[in-house]
């Protein structure tokens, strides 16, 4: 059902956990599913150098905040501006028609960490 490389992010995700203050840090929801995500992020000179993510949900928001961690860490604020669901998507090998609310949530993740001066 799962491709191999969001299974593979599911069962090794990277990046999970959280950063201390003075990174930023934001928690987002799909209402439709239930699936939270908390993402923060560090930045050095415009430059995300550290990137953390937490998910209560499935495995497919699980293996994406995993993903987007990846993709993140080394952008800078204009690249992560650019950031887009088909992104994640992608990065974890294309989501089943029923799991794309979660990449739907590392958009809305991303879009609340820039507003909140990431």
């Amino acid at each position: 059902m799962y491709p191999e490389r969001l299974l593979e992010h599911f069962q090794n995700p990277r990046n999970v956990g959280e950063i201390a203050p003075p990174a930023v840090m934001v928690e987002v929801s799909n209402p439709a599913c239930g699936d939270i995500m908390r993402l923060s992020a560090r930045f050095e000179g415009g430059v995300a150098v550290e990137v953390r993510y937490k998910v209560r949900g499935c495995t497919a928001s699980i293996a994406a905040g995993s993903a987007l961690t990846e993709w993140m860490t080394g952008k800078t604020r204009a690249e992560i501006a650019a950031f887009q669901a088909a992104m994640v998507d992608e990065a974890v090998g294309g989501l089943p028609a029923e799991s794309k609310h979660a990449a739907v949530l590392c958009a809305d993740a991303v879009k609340a960490l820039l507003k909140r001066g990431a």
